[in-house]
Formats: structure tokens, C-alpha cells, sequence
């Protein structure tokens, strides 16, 4: 982005009307033990034209071209050049929050088609204009249900995303919530009717973090018996192949949106899907798009419902986000509406097939097993006799970014590592991450 640095007279000026004698200053109010007490290790001061040059330079330092095969919530999904020639049109990408609604029609309208369709694939009524990512929108189901039940506890998956329990429980901390964790049996949720509750919220992944499928009928049968909602975190661009959260008997979908139209880009920024029911419509974090006529009969787009809880509700609030992720959602909506319901089963498919194929080649490589027997989607836990780190590392070397360790969260899973396909992958790329596996252990 373009901009004009503070000449030498601005900073003077600022300082003297901040009344402080240097920029260091500024800081004066931190503790000591936060500052940093050596100095930076900076190159020269540089032209502008040095400075890009420099970063060039650092940027080529950085391996391209591996084949990916990691995964763990975001995935290298084939990405259409549609996406990126309507999202990178000005009137999206400068987009301003569009409470003025008559200058805004085409931002409103296709935030509206995005929520549509994602009412559509989670097969629940109501979706919002997005959050921030699968995370967040984890910790936006725990505060609904809170609200909702009045409860304090909840219940989650150990095969829920682990940044997503992270999040959750930092949730827990600061509003006094206790978290109890039902531990993975086979790759599937073990869940425990009889632990600290009644839950206000059950939540499990769908797939899990595994690549499981998980038994949603388990998790429905425990949620009604305790009297709690019921949450999945969802992958989209599976929803074509696997039964709905809606059909399933949630009451709340979320999930990270990433496949949809947006790159890897080293892990964002990405948006959180997020659907419920109409009965916990008013409770919804975020934003809300609606449909209605002006005076001339003709369809018109506008915020609605007041979502923006935090200059309404205040204390009563459940959640104090008003905000989404605009474009990314746009590039969301404009996968999905060039996918088509078709095409959107046809990549789950794929994925779904390709990855068994691999998990198949790889069961007969000695030394590596299957770290669960349990159903998995497109993505698969599997146990190495050399470290995974190294594995990853001398994968690297042999062109492929092999998948993630698991043992950093998942101790006991020593060995485990995950791998991801989707319908990018080709036959000779699976063949070929098979036997530079192969080579790898074989060397080791």
C-alpha cells in the first residue's frame, strides 16, 4: 500500500503537542520487563527502491512449488479465476461497512447470496454475513448457548479443532465457564453422559480434526438428554458429500470458510462461517443481511435485526461483534455459486477418494499404520517410526509439504502425523508423496 512517511517537522510537532521530549517517551507508561532493553539488529537506513529489493530478496529465501498435503482447517482447494477477478473488482474490495444502504446494494446483495447459501449447505434457516474465522465462530456458539440456557458448562470434543478449544477456553477464563473435554476413542468422540453439567452447549467437529466422521446421532442423543444445544464445527466444502448439521439435528453450524474462495495466503485472513435456527436468530453474533422491497416494489438489501449487540444490549449481550469478513465472503459466495451443487459434491468426492487412495498406498509402506480405524473424509491420521517434524523436514526436500505433526497437540498420538488431499492432487503427485515417504523412513 502507497503512503507518505512523517517528514522530521511532523514528528516534532506531534511531540511537542503530546508534550513528551522523544518518541521513547510515548512508552514511558510500559514496565520495564515488556520493553526491549537491546537494540534492533536493523541493516542501514536504505532508498525505498533498497528497501524492495531487500524484501524481495528475503522473500525468495522462502521454499515454492512443495505439493501440499496439509491441511488441519485450511486446505489447497483448486481456486477458480473467477473468484479472484469479481472479488478484486473496486467496489468490493473498498467496501465500507454499509449501514447506508442506498449506496450499497451490490455489497448488500451479494452478502446476502453468501448467506443463502450457506443456509443452504448447512441445511439450517439463518446464516450471518460471516466472522472471523472457524475459531472465533467456536467461541460465538459457546456465548449464544450461554445466553441462551443460562448455563455455565460445556461440553467438548478432544478431536475439535485444537485452536478452537484454545479459544474456547480462554473464553472460559475470563467469563468463569468450566470446559469439560470428552476424549477420542478410535478417532471418534467418547462422550461421557454422566460428566460435570447439565452443558449448555455440545460441540464436536465434522469431520473431527482427525478427518474422522463423527456419529452425529451420539452426540444428538446427548445433547437431548441433557437439555443442551447442539454445535458442529463444519468443514464447507464437504457439506456436498456429508449430511448436513441442519439434517443432523444441530442447532448451530460454524466452521472456517477458507476452501471457499480464499487462498491459503499462510493462514489468512480467512472467515468464520457461522448458521443457526430460527429460534436463536435473535441471539446471532455478527452481522445480519435482509431481504425486503422499497417504495417502488423493487427487491432492496439492508442490514436488519440490529445484530450489532454492543450499542443495544450492552451488558445483556451475548457477544459484542459487529463486524465480518466482507470480501473474503464475497470470494466465498462466488465459489460456491460457480461450483453449483454439483460441483461442490464433485470436489468433495474427489477429495474424499483421492485421499483413501493414498491412505491405501501408504497402509502397505513398512512402518506406517493408520493411527485409527474410524471413517475418515479427506483428511487422515497416520503413525510413522521417524519423527514427524523430520519427516516433514526431508519431505520438504523432496518437494512435498507433507502434513502436521500431532503429537504437539495430541500426545498421545507420538509418531502421528496428518494428512490432507483434495481434489487437486493428481495420481502421479499421490504415488509420488508415497514413495518419497518411503524413501524417507527407509533412510532414517
Amino acid at each position: 500500500m502507497d503512503f507518505t512517511p512523517h517528514t522530521d517537522a511532523d514528528v516534532e510537532r506531534m511531540l511537542a503537542t503530546l508534550g513528551v521530549a522523544d518518541p521513547a517517551g510515548l512508552f514511558g507508561h510500559l514496565p520495564a520487563e515488556v520493553l526491549l532493553d537491546h537494540p534492533l539488529d536493523l541493516p542501514q537506513p536504505m532508498a525505498e527502491l533498497e528497501v524492495m529489493r531487500y524484501l524481495d530478496g528475503l522473500a525468495g529465501l522462502n521454499r515454492s512449488g512443495l505439493v501440499c498435503f496439509a491441511g488441519g482447517g485450511v486446505y489447497d482447494h483448486f481456486l477458480p479465476p473467477v473468484v479472484r477477478a469479481l472479488t478484486l473488482r473496486p467496489e468490493f474490495v473498498t467496501s465500507y461497512t454499509p449501514y447506508q444502504a442506498e449506496v450499497a446494494q451490490g455489497v448488500l446483495q451479494a452478502l446476502f447470496e453468501y448467506q443463502s447459501m450457506i443456509a443452504a449447505i448447512t441445511g439450517l434457516p439463518v446464516a450471518n454475513a460471516s466472522l472471523y474465522d472457524g475459531a472465533t465462530a467456536g467461541l460465538e456458539a459457546v456465548n449464544l448457548a450461554v445466553a441462551a440456557t443460562g448455563r455455565r458448562v460445556v461440553w467438548v470434543s478432544r478431536a475439535l479443532h485444537p485452536h478452537t478449544r484454545e479459544v474456547i477456553a480462554t473464553l472460559a477464563h475470563t467469563r468463569d465457564l468450566a470446559v469439560v473435554e470428552h476424549p477420542v476413542v478410535g478417532g471418534r468422540t467418547a462422550w461421557a453422559p454422566d460428566a460435570e453439567g447439565p452443558p449448555a452447549l455440545v460441540v464436536l467437529g465434522q469431520p473431527n480434526y482427525l478427518g474422522v466422521i463423527e456419529d452425529y446421532g451420539a452426540a444428538a442423543t446427548v445433547a437431548r438428554s441433557t437439555g443442551a444445544l447442539l454445535a458442529a464445527s463444519v468443514d464447507p466444502m464437504l457439506l456436498g458429500v456429508l449430511r448436513s448439521p441442519g439434517e443432523a439435528g444441530c442447532d448451530i453450524a460454524f466452521g472456517e470458510g477458507q476452501p471457499l474462495g480464499n487462498p491459503m495466503s499462510f493462514g489468512g485472513p480467512v472467515l468464520g462461517v457461522f448458521a443457526t435456527t430460527e429460534a436463536l436468530l435473535r441471539r446471532m453474533p455478527g452481522r445480519l443481511v435482509g431481504r425486503t422491497t422499497d417504495e417502488a416494489g423493487r427487491a432492496a438489501f439492508t442490514l436488519t435485526l440490529r445484530t450489532r449487540e454492543q450499542d443495544i444490549r450492552r451488558e445483556r449481550a451475548s457477544s459484542n461483534i459487529c463486524t465480518n469478513q466482507t470480501l473474503n465472503a464475497i470470494g466465498a459466495a462466488v465459489h460456491l455459486a460457480w461450483l453449483g451443487p454439483g460441483g461442490l459434491a464433485e470436489a468433495g468426492r474427489q477429495s474424499i477418494q483421492k485421499a483413501h487412495y493414498l491412505a491405501g498406498r501408504l497402509a502397505r509402506v513398512k512402518g506406517v499404520r493408520a493411527a485409527n480405524p474410524a471413517p475418515f473424509a479427506r483428511e487422515f491420521a497416520i503413525l510413522t517410526p521417524v519423527e514427524p517434524a523430520e519427516v516433514v523436514s526431508a519431505m520438504g526436500e523432496r518437494g512435498y509439504l507433507a502434513g502436521i505433526p500431532l503429537s504437539g497437540d495430541y500426545p498421545e498420538l507420538p509418531g502421528g502425523l496428518l494428512v490432507a488431499v483434495t481434489e487437486q492432487r493428481t495420481r502421479d503427485e499421490l504415488d509420488g508423496y508415497t514413495a518419497a515417504l518411503e524413501e524417507v523412513i527407509a533412510d532414517a
